[in-house]
């Protein structure tokens, strides 16, 4: 918290849900999604413990950026990326010969917490698995696009240049985060997604000192500190309560023990990450409760939101996994309708998402196939139709992003 200390004492300000009285936020929790998420969790909420909160939002992970300053920022990046692939793989003991930093974060992220339920783990990779497309649909038009809706969060993606970089190039590096850390066995130690979690956490920091040394108008006041431990908490829940509902508002079934896995693989995924452990959610019920304090704190859509909503639904249209236009409209337009399914209608006006015919037809369709499907097809069956059909679609993007002219 020194970092907060220090903030405060030079400009004498304290955190505020400053934005509590807004329309987008009073229409969001009375009568947009959040009303509904409160109906889906049985959330509780208030202010009282924002003052618990409201710290993280000026607090960053310093051991993660030590390691960038001490490695990444001290040799070429790829003899600093080798170096770090070779502690994820072998690991490290107190006795090596390394930096106190790496050290530090390897045995952290060594260590296995004790409230670690690997059987947890494993029902809320299945979920994930056997949701197939519709895990998909939702990480897209849900939790990607509904995130855009929180100016202040987006601060980071406009500073280093996100759309130059494209739509395709960011959901392929989504995509292939989503699915290594989603899979069975994923988050064991030296496995791939804890290679994913460790990455991830370096990007992360490496962003974050980039955006501090050489985006001099970055207001901290407003918008935190780069990547800070509040937004991250704000976007993992995306991953778990967000993606969650989605797939209940989809016709999809989900097990009290996939719910409760959903939320463990996600607690896990953010400890490794480097999230400050008391901010994860247990449940739906606290999700939501910490999302709506969070929320308060964010101003709706700007101009930078809507650029970043409509790169991502243009997505479907420059990218050349399908052959012919024709079948990329078609692919625009079934986002289109599930962004307008998914977000309420105040979102999606504000993030000027098209209005387009019919828009609720393949959703409503998409309800009465999964309520059909998930009593026709046994739970196995599911699980591994879903993993092969993710896996395929993430082959397709690294195909085109890899061995192409994308940024």
């Amino acid at each position: 918290m020194q970092n907060l200390y220090f903030y405060r004492q030079m400009n004498n300000k304290v955190l505020q849900p400053r934005y509590k009285n807004s329309v987008h936020f009073k229409d969001f929790w009375t009568k947009g999604n959040g009303k509904l998420l409160i109906d889906f969790s049985g959330a509780e909420i208030s202010f009282k413990d924002f003052e618990k909160f409201a710290p993280y939002y000026y607090h960053v992970d310093e051991t993660a950026d030590q390691v960038v300053k001490d490695v990444y920022l001290t040799k070429k990046f790829q003899d600093a990326s080798r170096e770090i692939e070779l502690y994820i793989k072998n690991g490290i003991s107190e006795n090596d010969q390394i930096h106190e930093s790496i050290k530090k974060l390897f045995l952290q992220t060594q260590q296995i917490p004790d409230w670690l339920d690997d059987a947890l783990l494993k029902s809320g990779a299945e979920l994930c698995m056997r949701s197939n497309l519709d895990s998909l649909i939702s990480l897209r038009d849900y939790c990607l696009m509904g995130g855009y809706d929180y100016a202040y969060l987006n601060k980071p993606l406009i500073v280093t240049e996100a759309l130059k970089k494209g739509a395709v190039k960011r959901l392929s590096e989504t995509l292939d985060f989503w699915v290594n850390v989603t899979r069975y066995d994923a988050m064991e130690i030296h496995a791939k997604g804890y290679e994913f979690a460790i990455k991830t956490r370096l990007i992360h920091s490496y962003a974050r000192l980039s955006i501090k040394k050489h985006y001099t108008k970055w207001n901290t006041e407003d918008w935190g500190e780069p990547i800070n431990s509040w937004d991250m908490m704000a976007t993992y829940i995306g991953f778990s309560l967000v993606f969650l509902h989605s797939l209940h508002k989809l016709g999809n079934t989900v097990s009290i023990e996939e719910e409760k896995g959903i939320f463990h693989l996600w607690k896990y995924i953010g400890y490794l990450l480097g999230i400050p452990e008391h901010l994860l959610p247990n449940d739906k019920k606290q999700a939501t409760e910490y999302f709506y304090l969070w929320t308060s704190i964010q101003p709706p859509s700007d101009s930078d939101s809507i650029l970043l909503a409509h790169s991502l639904l243009n997505e479907s249209i420059e990218n050349p996994i399908l052959k012919f236009k024709f079948q990329r409209k078609l692919l625009r337009n079934l986002h289109i309708s599930c962004t307008w399914f998914l977000l309420d209608d105040t979102t999606c006006r504000r993030l000027q998402i098209p209005d387009i015919p019919g828009k609720r037809i393949f959703p409503f369709f998409k309800r009465f196939f999964n309520r059909i499907y998930d009593k026709l097809i046994s739970r196995k069956s599911r699980i591994k139709k879903g993993n092969k059909d993710q896996l395929k679609v993430l082959e397709d993007y690294l195909k085109i992003t890899k061995n192409s002219n994308f940024h």
